[in-house]
């Protein structure tokens, strides 16, 4: 089993920056690929960026591309989400997601879900 812990959120004004990381527990984390997700309260939960068990490959949803860059340093057991040039739209709950196959790009790739941390995006 993997427990995923996310940090970082905060509230920034539009433009600036944020760096998430999602901290994993268990021996095994180098073996999921991983993916974030965001959620407005009252919505479905989007699909944000993947990346594959060895890093190598990544995906975005358009609405980031450009913009947002995940990585992953497995010898850590962590996986990040750098988000420049933020915009009031990027509010929401970010949750970090351990999947079961790759890419994971819809929710019913997700094994393992973290319990999310607020980014706010102010105008």
């Amino acid at each position: 089993q993997v427990q995923l812990v996310e940090s970082g959120g905060g509230l920034v004004q539009a433009g600036g920056s944020l760096r998430l990381s999602c901290a994993a527990s268990g021996r095994t984390f180098s073996s999921y690929p991983m993916a974030w997700f965001r959620q407005v309260p009252g919505k479905e939960r989007h699909f944000v960026a993947a990346i594959s068990r060895g890093g190598l490959s990544t995906y975005y949803a358009d609405s980031v591309k450009g913009r947002f860059t995940i990585s992953r340093e497995n010898a850590k057991n962590a996986v990040l989400l750098q988000m420049n040039s933020l915009k009031p739209e990027d509010t929401a709950i970010y949750y970090c997601a351990a999947g079961t196959g790759s890419p994971v790009t819809t929710a019913t790739d997700v094994r393992y879900w973290g319990q999310g941390t607020q980014v706010t995006v102010s105008s």
